[in-house]
């Protein structure tokens, strides 16, 4: 029988009382094992050999090293560390230069602290965690008008399969191609095809803007 792991998890802020509220939610929640906490990047680095987390929960803006170094840093070392902002920012480049260096989440500071929990437990899944003012951010950013999808058809998934419509329900919603052909029954191969069939046809080219393109067409 195999016995579960908790996650080992680091928590860099340079705001002390904020740090211990997030190592106080994670330890609480007992899903989650807080190994060490550091008011700065370069302390981190400092004691990464030593501790070898499996999850690094990181502020972006901070003196010194700024949390998109340590991010590019902690990805460099420790390729297979999850590694989730948790920052509070309001700027859609932060969001972009993050997902863009390798982050597996970005989450606001205000965001509910079940939520973050919840989002956490997604990344340790193989997810990636961007709550929707992450996404809106990023909506609001690439600026995507939904009639550029629909020159012809007055509803664009009349464009897709079912099954590339489930794929596209499940991407908007994080999921890796790995996780997709596990809910799907199918393999990660055909999986990767429904990925690419899916933004040809909605003339996307990437995930996010995926991401963006789906959150601009809800009511």
């Amino acid at each position: 029988m195999t016995t579960y792991q908790a996650p080992r998890v680091v928590v860099v802020d340079d705001h002390p009382l904020f740090r211990r509220g997030v190592v106080t939610l994670l330890n609480e929640s007992l899903n989650f094992k807080v190994l060490a906490d550091f008011g700065s990047a370069k302390k981190l680095i400092n004691k990464l050999d030593e501790l070898l987390p499996s999850l690094a929960v990181i502020d972006l803006h901070m003196p010194n090293v700024s949390g998109l170094e340590l991010l590019k840093v902690l990805k460099s070392r420790m390729p297979l560390l999850k590694v989730v902002i948790l920052t509070g920012s309001n700027d859609s480049n932060d969001l972009l230069q993050a997902l863009s260096a390798g982050a597996d989440g970005y989450l606001r500071k205000d965001t509910h602290p079940d939520e973050i929990l919840t989002r956490l437990d997604q990344v340790m899944c193989g997810e990636v965690a961007i709550n929707d003012s992450g996404v809106t951010l990023l909506a609001n950013h690439l600026r995507i008008p939904s009639t550029q999808f629909t020159p012809e058809s007055e509803d664009v998934f009349d464009a897709l399969t079912s099954r590339e419509q489930q794929t596209l329900a499940l991407i908007t919603k994080g999921m890796s191609n790995k996780l997709i052909a596990r809910e799907l029954g199918i393999s990660d191969g055909t999986v990767k095809v429904y990925v690419k069939n899916v933004l040809r046809k909605l003339n996307l080219h990437s995930r996010l803007e995926l991401a963006a393109w789906a959150h601009s067409q809800k009511d």
